[in-house]
């Protein structure tokens, strides 16, 4: 029995091959790159990279598929061997810093781009780059008890006033209920090639078409 055999039932044969052959690459290792990483891989994609420079620390381990023993290491390299380990999905962990001097080094294979970074900076660098390379990109950020996931025709790149606010409050189920709605927009899109966009409020549990 197939390891995807719940998915493949409900999403069907021909979908699943799509989703398996699919390069995705996911810039961001942290509570949403490293969870939609792992959303994605348990969902049938077989052609994961993820990018990311940083090591874990161990106030990440409450919304990062991270492990105490792991505090000190790479965040890409722990992801990608635990996901080895769990499905025998071989991620692609490339540990750099992506700057707009990389990024046609880092994001040269992809075909769907997802940027899950938590600075403006590297945001730009992975936007810029897609509309010069007319790739499709996917966008996924939160702020407390909002988040959004939408895609780069009309996203606008945040302001760089919290980039390095390294207290902020963040709740587990905002990550979570985050990385269900962008993962269900990248197959919606591999599937159905719509482009759909969302926000998410918390409090109110609420997800809802974002239209410019």
């Amino acid at each position: 029995m197939s390891i995807f055999f719940h998915e493949q039932l409900y999403r069907s044969n021909a979908v699943m091959k799509k989703l398996k052959d699919y390069p995705i690459t996911i810039c961001g290792a942290g509570a949403l790159g490293a969870n939609i990483v792992e959303n994605l891989a348990r969902s049938g994609f077989d052609k994961l990279t993820v990018i990311d420079c940083d090591r874990i620390e161990e106030r990440n381990l409450s919304t990062q598929p991270y492990y105490r023993a792991d505090v000190g290491a790479f965040k890409a390299k722990i992801l990608a061997n635990n996901l080895y380990r769990a499905i025998g999905t071989k991620v692609d962990a490339k540990t750099k810093e992506l700057t707009s001097a990389n990024t046609n080094q880092l994001l040269q294979d992809s075909q769907l781009i997802i940027d899950a970074f938590d600075n403006s900076v590297a945001r730009q660098a992975v936007k810029d780059y897609a509309d010069q390379k007319s790739i499709p990109c996917l966008h996924a950020g939160l702020s407390s008890d909002y988040a959004e996931v939408i895609w780069n025709d009309v996203y606008r790149v945040p302001s760089e006033v919290n980039d390095d606010v390294c207290d902020y409050p963040l709740a587990r189920n905002i990550v979570m209920l985050t990385v269900a709605v962008a993962c269900e927009a990248i197959i919606s899109f591999i599937a159905t090639a719509k482009q759909r966009n969302f926000t998410i409020t918390l409090k109110d549990l609420t997800v809802q078409s974002f239209l410019e």
